[in-house]
């Protein structure tokens, strides 16, 4: 019995060793160099890191040698939202080298991740493709030319004589860690950043875009038939409500009442007295004078009956007060008032505004005004906004005014742009801190904004050196248009940059062992 529990303990140690080694392999630049004499073939992985059209593949796989099957793990992500691909078709082909292709199919192990057991027969450098067919994307990974050797110690030789990676600085940031969080690269490219000068801007409606309903006079306000609310879409012409005006003097609407029934008694009078004189004109018994007198003041009986409906007809329901509609079709902005409040004259009652294009009027200083030559765009970034938006002439937006006076207070010129708000993101009176261009600019590698945070007073980005692999890089940046920095010096077109999610891959550089164990493949 004591050598079987001892048999049990050795097995369940060897099993727990087995999996701590799983979970702290070494990451993809040094498992690509590294193999040792004692290692057999299966320790001596590779890593690839491509980009498609429509996505991204990170490959982990063994040295290829002819006859032996080895495990290929492919990490598949969308480049629209960086999110793992969840199905499709996933092809590893080996062509080239005057030999026919050997093709084997991945297959979907969980979100992200396929896998497949390749086994090449043919020696000799071959070309890798990786192919994925999805509902609605076909994409193509060229790994490029590989090396299929003859059997495990060419694979061996090959291992050692590779350049090995330096492993300093390296930030390992898994991509099952990646998926779950808000997570983005992008490729530095080559852009013409154009010079600006600051300035300090507004967001108004356009001139024709906006509109005050206020009182024409003293009375009541009363909906029509509901009262308006904020944010509520309205027509041009639409009724907003009804005001009753205010009853003069001591007037009530207990009198006007009473006007208007003494009208309707006094009307059936006269009718009844006319009709009866035309009866005793028709029997020749009355001069026909009589009988004209009779209509005539039937005539004015009438009149006073219509003079005393619309004295009343504000105070018998909304209907019958002044209505007040919208000049334009557009958003309800304000509403100043309730119903049945009291109403001054000239007091303003609704705001209404279209906000499916603004402006932007951009204050600038007097100092700078003489870089500008023709303001042919800004942009800005509004209170309570992180993404800057860029205003260029042709593309959705304008320049409507450019002022040729200098303000007497704020010693600044002030430029109009329009630009489109389809969205409705931004509202009528947000400042924003805003900059026109001046007409000039330079070419230069260029990275999100996001990308680039202040780390103890410098300009710091993390660069992709692989799938699961970043390094942090200082950079010098030059000028800013939008969302981009122009960058002068650490950086060269073709890298790739973190621009999301880059706190958390400081985090991971910061705290390895949370974010880059326990890799599940």
């Amino acid at each position: 019995m004591k050598k079987l529990v001892i048999v049990l303990l050795a097995g369940t140690a060897l099993v727990g060793a087995g999996l701590y080694a799983a979970s702290n392999r070494p990451g993809p630049a040094k498992a690509a160099t590294e193999a040792h004499s004692d290692h057999g073939h299966g320790e001596e992985r590779l890593s690839s890191l491509t980009f498609a059209a429509a996505t991204e593949l990170f490959m982990e796989y063994p040295t290829p040698v002819a006859g032996e099957a080895g495990d290929y793990a492919l990490h598949l992500t969308r480049l629209s939202d960086f999110k793992p691909v969840a199905e499709g078709e996933v092809s590893i082909v080996f062509s080239g080298g005057g030999q026919p292709a050997e093709s084997f199919t991945a297959l979907p192990d969980k979100p992200g991740i396929f896998r497949a057991l390749v086994q090449p027969k043919i020696v000799g450098k071959r070309r890798l493709i990786v192919t994925l067919q999805a509902k609605g994307v076909t994409d193509e990974h060229d790994l490029g030319e590989v090396e299929v050797h003859a059997d495990d110690a060419a694979a061996h030789a090959a291992a050692e004589a590779a350049p090995h990676a330096e492993d300093g600085g390296r930030i390992s940031f898994l991509k099952e860690i990646q998926w779950k969080i808000d997570f983005a690269t992008e490729e530095v490219r080559l852009r013409t950043i154009r010079d600006s000068v600051p300035a300090t801007g507004t967001l108004k409606a356009r001139a024709s875009d906006e509109a005050v309903i206020a009182a024409s006079g003293i009375g009541v306000l009363l909906p029509s038939p509901d009262f308006p609310r904020i944010g509520q879409q309205v027509e041009k012409g639409q009724i907003l409500a009804y005001l009753v005006p205010q009853l003069g003097g001591e007037t009530d609407s207990a009198s006007l009442e009473l006007d208007l029934r003494k009208a309707r008694l006094a009307l059936d009078m006269a009718t009844q007295d006319r009709q009866r004189l035309e009866g005793l004109l028709s029997l020749e018994a009355i001069p026909e004078r009589r009988v004209m007198e009779a209509r005539n003041q039937e005539a004015a009986a009438r009149a006073q009956l219509d003079a005393a409906s619309k004295r009343i007809s504000p105070y018998q329901g909304a209907k019958g007060g002044i209505a007040l509609r919208s000049p334009i079709s557009g958003q309800i902005a304000a509403v100043n008032s309730g119903p049945g409040a009291a109403i001054s004259q000239g007091q303003a009652l609704f705001h209404v505004a279209n906000l499916s294009k603004l402006w932007l009027e951009a204050q600038i200083p007097e100092a700078l005004v003489g870089r500008i030559t023709r303001p042919s765009g800004a942009w800005f970034i509004a209170d309570g906004h992180d993404h800057a938006e860029v205003i260029e002439e042709g593309k959705a937006g304008r320049l409507v005014a450019f002022g040729g006076v200098v303000d007497k207070e704020s010693r600044t010129v002030p430029a109009l742009f329009e630009f489109d708000n389809a969205e409705g993101r931004f509202r009528i009176g947000m400042f924003a801190q805003a900059r026109v261009f001046t007409g000039t600019g330079e070419e230069a590698p260029a990275v999100p904004a996001s990308a680039v945070f202040d780390d103890n007073g410098a300009s710091v980005v993390f660069v992709q050196t692989g799938g699961e692999s970043f390094e942090r890089r200082p950079v010098v940046l030059g000028v800013r248009e939008g969302n981009h920095y122009a960058v002068k010096a650490g950086l060269s077109p073709g890298e790739r940059v973190v621009s999301k999610g880059a706190y958390q891959v400081k985090l991971a550089a910061s705290a390895p062992a949370s974010l880059s164990h326990g890799h599940a493949h």
